[in-house]
């Protein structure tokens, strides 16, 4: 430092740094800023690699396969190839017919209130004792499946809901044809026009897009 009168006074002068000084202090300073700004831009790096190995992670393990379906064994179907029909088939027939005319109720299951398609089913078969559910989606695991040539006279058809996209139990009827016909059945539909018990056909119908299975209970 040096110290220079004014009027007769001293003054503290600092002395000026030299220049080559100067330029390493703000190379380092460029150099620090520079490094932190690396480790930020590392932290964050390191930060993405981690959640992306977690989704990969995540994305496998919902890709395997559970032990229930792994160890799902397939069994083929047993079909009932008998072409006789019971007395009691005729009887259930025939009380299925003096249904005809009956209005649809949906959840309905007595000729007073009227018939769904599953509660005709279930109130037909109960006037001989014979248990099946008042439900469709149950119909489809009641009894013995049939091959659908083999269809006779008593036994249940299953089909689809009305929908294009369906593929889940949705309507029920009791055949009337025997092996060999046309597949008819007896049923309470809901169709805008003619709903009630009525008569329908398989063939030459929508019900043939619908068919699902034909059941044997008797």
């Amino acid at each position: 430092m040096q110290l220079l009168p004014t009027n007769g006074l001293p003054t503290l002068l600092h002395a000026r740094r030299p220049e080559p000084q100067r330029r390493v202090d703000r190379y380092r300073s460029s150099l620090l800023f520079q490094l932190h700004g690396m480790r930020y831009v590392w932290l964050v790096f390191l930060v993405v690699v981690a959640l992306l190995l977690g989704r990969f992670a995540w994305v496998g393990l919902q890709r395997q396969p559970s032990p229930a379906a792994t160890a799902m064994p397939v069994h083929p179907v047993a079909y009932v190839l008998s072409k006789t029909t019971s007395p009691r088939a005729d009887s259930v027939v025939a009380f299925a017919l003096r249904q005809l005319g009956t209005n649809y109720c949906y959840a309905g299951s007595t000729p007073e209130t009227g018939f769904d398609c599953s509660g005709f089913v279930n109130y037909v078969f109960g006037r001989y004792h014979i248990p099946v559910p008042h439900s469709t989606a149950l119909l489809i695991s009641t009894g013995q499946p049939v091959p659908r040539a083999q269809a006779r006279p008593g036994d249940i058809v299953v089909f689809t809901g009305t929908a294009a996209t369906s593929t889940t139990p949705g309507h029920a009827g009791i055949v009337l044809s025997r092996p060999g016909e046309p597949l008819r059945f007896v049923h309470s539909s809901s169709a805008r026009r003619e709903s009630g018990v009525k008569i329908s056909q398989v063939e030459g119908t929508d019900y043939e897009r619908r068919f699902m299975q034909v059941r044997r209970v008797l």
